[in-house]
């Protein structure tokens, strides 16, 4: 099926698992895709004991990667090929191994080839533990067929 023959929300499921098939990374963390919808993407993902940092807590690098997932999820649901442009975080609370995270992304603002996204990242008992803003950039291609 092409793209033009799609609602907005196959378009963005199929871009989704277009996506998916590649993404070695967030498969090997364990990633989950709970929800996708156009500008928006659920992910989740439970905290190992190798994503510890010295402390004891989870790496922040590990949130920060599951929040780029959602990222890249929301901003490539449009059916076009989208890259960050500009990411940050903030963590507001330690997650701990064990942890069952979740990465809420959704759009703010999408005006020709650029996105701004908000992440908001919860564990397991709803607790905000990193807030996370991406700039996206499309560029050329897309993941289902015009």
């Amino acid at each position: 099926m092409t793209a033009a023959a799609m609602t907005p929300q196959e378009l963005a499921e199929a871009s989704a698992a277009a996506m998916w098939n590649d993404d070695a990374a967030s498969q090997r963390l364990g990633m989950e895709i709970v929800h996708i919808a156009p500008g928006a993407a659920t992910l989740t993902m439970t905290v190992r004991r190798d994503m510890s940092n010295g402390q004891g807590n989870c790496h922040g690098g590990y949130i920060f990667l599951l929040a780029d997932s959602a990222f890249a999820f929301a901003c490539n649901s449009h059916n076009q090929v989208t890259v960050a442009q500009h990411a940050s975080v903030s963590f507001l609370e330690p997650v701990r191994i064990g942890d069952r995270l979740t990465a809420e992304a959704r759009e703010v603002n999408r005006r020709g080839r650029s996105g701004i996204y908000d992440i908001r990242v919860t564990n397991q008992d709803g607790l905000h533990v990193a807030e996370f803003r991406g700039h996206s950039r499309s560029v050329r291609g897309t993941h289902v067929p015009e």
